[in-house]
Formats: C-alpha cells, sequence, structure tokens
C-alpha cells in the first residue's frame, strides 16, 4: 500500500497472526530486513515500509516531519493493533508511533535508533550535499558508519544491495529525510511513551551506540536494552538471526504481559 509519504509491503505470515511492521533507516529500504523476515513470519503477518524516495517509497514533494512519517505508517496499517521494530529513522518512527498511536500499538522495538540523532548542522551538511552531489556522492561515508569492520566482508551481497539503495534514492527526498532528523528531539517526551519497548544497539554503531539506546530506555515507562554483537547501524542485515531472535523474544513477552 503506498500513501503520500511511504509504501508498505502485503504481509507475509499465517492469517490471523500478529502483526509486525519493520521501518527502514536513512538510506535504505525493505531490503534491511529481508533475512529477518523469514525467521519471523512463522509466527507473525510480516509488513515493511519504504521512506519517502527509496525502494518503493514515493517521492517527496514537500516538507515531512518524523512524526509525519509515524501518521503515515499508521494510517497504511489495516485498522488493528499491531507490534513494530524499526532501525535508525524507522526507529525515530516508533517511538514518535508510541506517542502518537499508542492506542495500536502493542509493543516497540527501537534499533540503532535514539530519542534523538545527530545535530542538525550535520543533518544540513549532508541534504545539501545529497541535493549539490546525489546520493551516490554520500555511499563512502555511509558504508563506515553502517556496518560492523568485518560486517561487509561477512555478508557482502545484502551490503552491496543496500548501498545500491542509497545510490538509487531521490536525492531530495533522501534530503527531506535528513531534515525531518534535524527537527526531530523527543528526549523530553520518552516519559510518555504507554507501550513497553526494547532498545537494541549495534556493537560498533558509532551513530547510535549503547547511551542512546539506554536513554530510550531509562526514559520510557516499560523499557529493556540488548546488544547486538558484531554489528554496527544495521543490525538486520549484518546479523539477522540475532535480531530475530531478539524480536521474537521480545515479541513473545509482549503478548504475555511481562515486557
Amino acid at each position: 500500500m503506498t500513501n503520500a509519504l511511504i509504501a508498505l509491503t502485503a504481509p507475509v505470515g499465517p492469517e490471523g497472526a500478529p502483526l509486525l511492521v519493520l521501518g527502514p533507516s536513512l538510506g535504505t529500504s525493505t531490503i534491511l530486513w529481508d533475512d529477518v523476515v523469514p525467521l519471523l513470519a512463522a509466527d507473525y503477518r510480516v509488513a515493511a515500509w519504504d521512506l519517502p524516495g527509496h525502494g518503493a517509497g514515493p517521492i517527496a514533494r514537500e516538507a515531512f516531519t518524523v512524526a509525519d512519517l509515524a501518521d503515515a505508517v499508521a494510517a497504511a496499517v489495516p485498522d488493528e493493533t499491531f507490534l513494530y521494530a524499526g532501525v535508525s529513522l524507522g526507529g525515530a518512527t516508533g517511538l514518535e508511533l508510541a506517542l502518537r498511536h499508542g492506542s495500536r500499538l502493542r509493543g516497540a522495538a527501537i534499533v540503532a535508533s535514539g530519542a534523538v540523532l545527530g545535530d542538525p548542522a550535520s543533518w544540513a551538511e549532508r541534504a545539501a550535499q545529497a541535493r549539490a552531489q546525489s546520493t551516490s556522492s554520500l555511499i563512502v561515508g555511509s558504508a563506515q558508519r553502517w556496518f560492523a569492520p568485518d560486517s561487509m566482508a561477512r555478508r557482502p551481497e545484502i551490503s552491496g544491495r543496500l548501498l545500491h539503495v542509497l545510490q538509487d534514492a531521490d536525492d531530495d527526498s533522501y534530503a527531506r529525510c535528513c531534515e525531518a532528523l534535524a527537527a526531530y528531539d523527543v528526549r523530553s517526551r520518552l516519559g510518555d511513551v504507554p507501550v513497553p519497548v526494547l532498545a537494541a544497539w549495534g556493537e560498533f554503531d558509532q551513530v547510535a551506540p549503547e547511551a542512546k539506546a539506554v536513554e530510550i530506555a531509562e526514559g520510557v515507562a516499560d523499557g529493556r536494552v540488548v546488544r547486538i554483537d558484531d554489528a554496527g547501524h544495521l543490525p538486520p542485515a549484518e546479523q539477522p538471526e540475532a535480531v530475530a531472535s531478539q524480536l521474537r523474544s521480545f515479541f513473545a513477552s509482549v503478548s504475555r504481559g511481562d515486557a
């Protein structure tokens, strides 16, 4: 399903199973979750969404906020409760989902993300670079930020596919995502998050290190922290089995009511 901002895939998994929605990192697409979905689809109906101008996502024609992305996800999902997991910008969207649509959310896994990410000046600089030099100019820097030291060598196919998504992203839409992140900061509102939250961080992640995950888990009413070993900023692509295991454990605890 496509609306004004995002594109959501059709769910895969058993009819009647809980719905689980997966969100992307900036510069990536649903490909980020390709190796995780089969590990979850036995017990969940799994759908994933694309950012504006990324993958199947529609090109952004005007500015938007992370809250707007959360509203778009909620609008694209059928009128039912669901579980959510998102990476980086997708994780930020998850926190906004919990704040804005908490009555529909059963639990949220916030992966390699934070209640604030980066600083406005650096996001403005990256947005300007994307518009002036295209997203192709961001590939080297993104590869360095995204992956743990051995991830690209260990998983070259999916690493290469993700870097191609970045290269093919719409330049202005990518820049607008950067500008949305520049304005994003929910640190003062974490206490209002009404659902259980898992804050997961990659061992080698320099973008959203342990402190970001701890801040989320300690700020919300019901939070926990977990480290994904041998991962950088894109744990679902780097360590799909470990991510799937942590998500299954967390969402099972949510269903039991002991998260």
